[in-house]
């Protein structure tokens, strides 16, 4: 690892196993991440995206230890280095992992299901204080309040429950509880899928304000190009279990390399709803089942540059330059954009403190 890597992750694979018949036998296992390795840099934003199913939220999960835990009989090899000097975070029991709780954290996708209902915002948000530091209860009471303020929410909420809030106020409750060991990394796992497009601007505008306070790293993952374009200082492309493409997120977006990278750009709507007609990559059939995945290139049976040769091995990433890298021999091929990617980013105005969402 270099003197900026936060953490690394190399030829990470995770497998579910299928179960079937009277007594329980494996049948056939899905292999969510099949083989992946990429790095996080201090204080950059990696935008992990993708279709549903590709296999993005199991590689955050997998980069906390979580899935050991919540999915015991998963199959997972491969190695997630963190820190300096660099951990195995893979295989760690419970206590081992207790330190590196704290430095890593999750924003987790669904505010509504994140949040114990029968708890209080300062008793969920405090929970972390219990359990990684020796504040006492005023102490603790007065982070709370602290950190609230930050995440634009009134200390008085701190009573409240959870259904006293929108979805909006409810991910920044979220966000309140994982910036409280104040971590090194955050992994957010779409967070901002779940809620209104006006309020997904001010939660993404406070986390750009808090990376830059905390001095954070984000692995942001996410379906929704635009939003990752916005706040990613790379992009990483997954499609069935694999990265097919990273790279630094403006020259991805205005010159994607992959076909499947292509046509995820191409389907992000316009405001002219006559160019973003002309200029949609339309796919051609359904994407294969994790279950039994084609051999070699997992886009070769979708691709419209596919050759025989593709059925052969999975293609690993190439340097194409300026640090985009490429899972495909034939890339080459693929005409100019028909569209320099997305707009640039616009400049957003930060919400006021405790206002809507």
């Amino acid at each position: 690892m270099t003197t900026t890597e936060l953490m690394q992750v190399e030829d990470l694979h995770v497998t579910f196993p299928v179960y079937g018949g009277v007594l329980r036998h494996r049948v056939a296992g899905v292999r969510a991440v099949d083989g992946i390795s990429f790095d996080l840099h201090e204080g950059e934003v990696l935008g992990l995206v993708g279709e549903s199913g590709s296999g993005k939220t199991t590689v955050g999960r997998a980069m906390i230890n979580l899935l050991r835990f919540t999915s015991p009989d998963v199959e997972l090899s491969g190695q997630i280095r963190f820190g300096r000097p660099p951990a195995d975070l893979n295989g760690l029991p419970r206590s081992a992992m207790l330190p590196f709780r704290a430095q890593i954290q999750m924003i987790f996708q669904d505010p509504y299901a994140s949040l114990n209902p029968r708890m209080t915002v300062q008793q969920i948000v405090e929970g972390p204080l219990r359990i990684h530091t020796r504040q006492s209860a005023d102490e603790r009471r007065a982070t709370v309040a602290d950190l609230l303020d930050r995440v634009g929410l009134q200390s008085a909420y701190a009573e409240r429950f959870p259904h006293e809030f929108s979805g909006g106020q409810r991910q920044r409750i979220g966000i309140a509880r994982a910036l409280a060991t104040h971590p090194k990394l955050l992994i957010a796992d779409e967070p901002v899928s779940a809620l209104d497009v006006s309020v997904q601007a001010q939660v993404i505008n406070l986390m750009q304000e808090l990376k830059e306070e905390f001095g954070l790293t984000y692995l942001f993952i996410a379906h929704d190009l635009s939003v990752v374009q916005y706040i990613s200082d790379r992009i990483a492309v997954m499609y069935l279990g694999n990265i097919v493409e990273i790279g630094p997120a403006d020259q991805v977006y205005a010159d994607p390399r992959h076909p499947y990278t292509r046509a995820l750009i191409s389907a992000v709507p316009k405001p002219d709803p006559r160019k973003s007609r002309r200029d949609r990559i339309r796919l051609e059939g359904d994407i294969p089942t994790p279950l039994n995945k084609p051999s070699g290139c997992g886009f070769r049976t979708r691709c419209p540059i596919a050759r025989p040769s593709c059925a052969d091995a999975v293609p690993p990433l190439v340097d194409v330059g300026g640090g985009q890298r490429v899972a495909c021999p034939h890339h080459a091929e693929l005409d100019p954009p028909a569209d320099p990617g997305l707009p640039p980013k616009p400049p957003e105005p930060s919400p006021p403190a405790g206002v809507g969402g």
